[in-house]
C-alpha cells in the first residue's frame, strides 16, 4: 500500500517514494552490478577453448583440467549461498567490495601458476570470488526498483550476463591462439579490476536496512569514495522513508538458502528456471566439440558457432523487458488495482504469479520446439545454418524465460532477494552438473538427437511448473504471510 505523510504547508498528503535515487543514478547502479555478474559467467566460458592448452603447457592430462572445471561449478553452487545472506544482512556495497577483490587476486595468481593442483585451487577461490554477485545484484534490484518497472531492471542485469557465453570462447580462443593462455586471466584482472575501482568510487549502498529509500545518510563504509557523487539524502529529492529494520549481525548462514525451498510458492518457481538453464547448459557443453567433429570446424570457428545463442538472448534481453512490465500493467487494470510505480505496490495484495507467468508458457514451447529440432538437425548432419537458427530461437526462448523466473523470484522474496537468488542458484547448479556429467556418455549411448529430445523434454516439464505456480502460487504466498485472499 502507498505511503504518505502529512505536508506540514500545504495541510495534503503526500507520497513517499519508493527510491530517491535518479533514473539516472539508478541506470549507473544497474550497469555497475551488470558488470560484476558479467564476470561470472564469462569466467567459465572464455575457459572452454583453453583447456586443451592449458593442459599442454602444465604437463597435466585433459582430465585434470576438466576438473578444474567441476571444481567451479562446485564453489559456484555453495558461494552465493553464503554471499547472497551476507548481502542480506550486512549490505550490498561491503560484499561486492569483498568478492571482486578475491576474484582480482585469484585471476592474478592463475596468470602466474604453473601447477596444475594451484590452478585446481584458484580456479575455486576465482568461483568463491566472483559467482556471488549475481545474488548480490537481484537483492540491488529489489532495492531500487518498483514491482511495475522490475522487468526492465531484471532484464538490464541480464543484458550484461547473457553476452558472456557467446563472447568468452570468442575471446577464450583468441587468447590462446594468440599471446597465450595466460592471457585470459590477465584480462579478467584488468577489466574486473577496473569494476572494482568504479563500484568503490560511484556505487553506494543500496540495501532498505541501511538508507531507506535512499533519504538515510549510512555511515561512511556504505558511501561511495568519490565526493558528490550516489548521496540522495542529501538536498531536497522528496520525502524520505526510515530504513527498515535491520537483521542481527551473524556469519553468513548457507542452510538459510535450503530453508527458503521449504516455501511452496518459492521452490516451485525456482523448478522452470532450474530445468532450462540445464538445457542451456548441456547445449553449450556439447557445441563446440560437436560441431567441430560433424561439420570439421577449426578452433576459432568452433568459438563463433556460440554467437547465435548469444544474439538470441540478447535480443530477448531487449525485448522480454517490456512485455514482463507490459503484463503487470495488463493484470492490474483486469483486477481494478492502481500501479504505484513512486512509491511501490503492496504486492501481498496483488496477483503477481498471475503477471509475471501468463506470457511464460509461449517462449517454454519454442524453447521445446528448437531444442528438440535442434538436436535432429545435428544428428542428421544437415546444413550448418539450420541448427544455428534453431540456437538462436533457443536463446531468445530460453532468455526470455530466465527473465521471467528471475523477475517472479525478486517479487515473491523482497524480505530476502539475495538469498532467494542464491537458493536458486543452488537447485540449478545441482541439476545441470548432473546432467552435463552424463552428458558424454548419453551422447554416445543413446545418440545426439535422442539425447537432445530428453533435453527438450526438460522444456515441457519446466511449463508443468509454470502451471502449479500459476494455479497454487498466490494462495501458499498468502498463507505464508498469514493472510487469506480477497
Amino acid at each position: 500500500m502507498a505511503t504518505v505523510l502529512n505536508s506540514p504547508t500545504s495541510g495534503r498528503e503526500s507520497v513517499i517514494p519508493y527510491t530517491l535515487f535518479t533514473k539516472n543514478e539508478r541506470r549507473w547502479i544497474v550497469a555497475m552490478i551488470a558488470l560484476a555478474g558479467w564476470f561470472s559467467t564469462l569466467s567459465s566460458f572464455i575457459y572452454y577453448p583453453a583447456i586443451p592448452v592449458i593442459a599442454d603447457d602444465l604437463g597435466a592430462s585433459i582430465g585434470m583440467i576438466d576438473l578444474t572445471v567441476t571444481s567451479y561449478l562446485v564453489v559456484s553452487a555453495i558461494a552465493p549461498a553464503v554471499v547472497g545472506d551476507a548481502a542480506d544482512t550486512f549490505g550490498r556495497r561491503p560484499l561486492y567490495a569483498i568478492t571482486l577483490s578475491l576474484y582480482v587476486a585469484a585471476n592474478v595468481g592463475i596468470a602466474l601458476q604453473h601447477s596444475a593442483v594451484a590452478l585446481l585451487l584458484l580456479r575455486m577461490l576465482q568461483s568463491a570470488g566472483v559467482s556471488g554477485t549475481f545474488s548480490v545484484a537481484y537483492g540491488v534490484i529489489a532495492d531500487i526498483s518498483t514491482p511495475a518497472e522490475r522487468g526492465a531492471f531484471v532484464s538490464a542485469l541480464s543484458f550484461g550476463i547473457t553476452t558472456a557465453p557467446s563472447l568468452g570462447p570468442v575471446l577464450g580462443g583468441a587468447f590462446s591462439s594468440g599471446p597465450g593462455w595466460r592471457w585470459i586471466f590477465w584480462f579478467l584482472t584488468i577489466a574486473s579490476g577496473f569494476c572494482l575501482l568504479a563500484m568503490m568510487l560511484a556505487l553506494p549502498e543500496t540495501h532498505r536496512a541501511y538508507i531507506g529509500n535512499g533519504g538515510t545518510q549510512p555511515a561512511r563504509l556504505y558511501r561511495p569514495v568519490a565526493p558528490h557523487i550516489m548521496r540522495p539524502w542529501k538536498g531536497d529529492r522528496g520525502p524520505k522513508a526510515p530504513p527498515l529494520p535491520r537483521k542481527p549481525r551473524k556469519l553468513p548462514n548457507p542452510i538459510k538458502s535450503l530453508r527458503i525451498l521449504s516455501r511452496k510458492d518459492v521452490a516451485v518457481s525456482i523448478m522452470p528456471g532450474s530445468f532450462l538453464y540445464t538445457v542451456y547448459c548441456c547445449i553449450h557443453a556439447s557445441l563446440a566439440t560437436t560441431f567441430m567433429e560433424i561439420y570439421h570446424l577449426n578452433k576459432w570457428q568452433a568459438g563463433l558457432i556460440y554467437l547465435p545463442f548469444g544474439i538470441g538472448a540478447i535480443i530477448s534481453t531487449l525485448v522480454s523487458s517490456k512485455w514482463i512490465d507490459h503484463d503487470y500493467r495488463v493484470v492490474a487494470k483486469a483486477h481494478g488495482l492502481p500501479i504505484n510505480k513512486v512509491p511501490g505496490d503492496d504486492l501481498l495484495h496483488f496477483p503477481i504469479e498471475e503477471t509475471r507467468i501468463r506470457s511464460a508458457f509461449l517462449p517454454t514451447f519454442a524453447s521445446f520446439v528448437s531444442v528438440l529440432a535442434y538436436g535432429w538437425l545435428v544428428a542428421k548432419h544437415t546444413h550448418l545454418a539450420a541448427p544455428l537458427a534453431c540456437l538462436f530461437v533457443a536463446g531468445f526462448s530460453i532468455q526470455t524465460c530466465f527473465n521471467i523466473n528471475n523477475t517472479l523470484l525478486v517479487d515473491i522474496n523482497q524480505d530476502a532477494p539475495a538469498t532467494a537468488q542464491a537458493s536458486s542458484n543452488i537447485v540449478r547448479c545441482i541439476l545441470s552438473a548432473a546432467l552435463v556429467a552424463a552428458l558424454e556418455k548419453m551422447i554416445d549411448q543413446m545418440g545426439f538427437g535422442w539425447t537432445f529430445t530428453l533435453m527438450s523434454g526438460l522444456c515441457l516439464i519446466a511449463g508443468f511448473f509454470y502451471l502449479i505456480e500459476l494455479k497454487y502460487g498466490r494462495g501458499w504466498r498468502t498463507a505464508r504471510h498469514g493472510m487469506t485472499l480477497d
